[in-house]
């Protein structure tokens, strides 16, 4: 499915890194990214659905900080088309933006594939990372 294919419809996220949070874990709970920053938004998954990475579909949760493990049902306003070490890995915004949302994620996806290609360079791993788009609900 087209990244922008998700906007407008409803989906359920499962949070994995609460807002400030700094580690995110693989589904056996070792670490998979210990970032020096804390995340600016929720971020999860959506069960059931898969990338083209074969992880879950990535989404991004606005509003206020949730514990791990919550589930919350939202509304997809934008789409991160992301390419992850060569592969699919599309992240969906969810939730009500707020008046410089758009232009944080901007920001943090212009920034977020430097530090990805210094982990896939440290394990080995070869392929593009990078923003290609961001597509956003009218």
């Amino acid at each position: 499915m087209r990244p922008e294919a998700w906007l407008g419809r409803t989906v359920e996220v499962l949070v994995e890194v609460p807002a400030g949070g700094r580690v995110k874990r693989r589904a056996d709970g070792r670490a998979d990214v210990v970032s020096p920053v804390g995340v600016p938004w929720n971020y999860g998954s959506v069960p059931g659905e898969r990338s083209g990475d074969g992880d879950l579909l990535d989404a991004l949760l606005l509003g206020p900080r949730r514990e791990v493990g919550t589930r919350v049902t939202g509304r997809v306003v934008g789409v991160v088309d992301f390419q992850d070490a060569g592969l699919d890995d599309p992240k969906l915004v969810v939730g009500t933006p707020g008046p410089r949302t758009r232009l944080g994620i901007r920001l943090f996806f212009a920034l977020y594939p430097w530090p990805k290609r210094l982990l896939h360079a440290v394990r080995g791993e070869h392929g593009v990372t990078r923003t290609r788009a961001i597509h956003w609900l009218a």
